[in-house]
């Protein structure tokens, strides 16, 4: 009969402790996802040593990657608007086309292949 109950507990045990351990493999902390761990190396995380203008470039690099993939065209910075003629201060430019350029590649690479760029 005792083996009867520690089987039972065993068993209730190890179901108590799966949600736990999915919550924690997710990244979701105390079973609410709204605080989430930071995902450090995402394929879609700017680099920290980006300034603030990089970043946004960054962000809006891998946004249009997304537009062309959904929309089936072919990979070309280029053929971005927000690329060719950016709504950013003429001092920034150079730096949130680097920072575009680099989160488009990035998102190609990811969404496209390796060898899509």
């Amino acid at each position: 009969m005792k083996l009867k109950w520690i089987g039972f507990s065993v068993i209730a045990i190890s179901l108590a402790l799966i949600p736990t351990s999915k919550a924690r493999a997710s990244g979701v902390v105390g079973g609410n996802p709204a605080v989430a761990t930071q995902d450090h190396g995402s394929w879609d995380t700017p680099p920290e040593e980006f300034r603030e203008i990089q970043r946004q470039g960054f962000h809006d690099g891998v946004e249009g990657a997304r537009k062309d993939f959904d929309n089936h065209r072919r990979p070309d910075v280029n053929n971005r608007e927000e690329y060719r003629h950016p709504h950013v201060p003429e001092s920034a430019r150079a730096d949130y086309k680097a920072g575009f350029e680099r989160g488009y590649q990035q998102a190609v690479e990811h969404l496209y292949g390796h060898h899509a760029y």
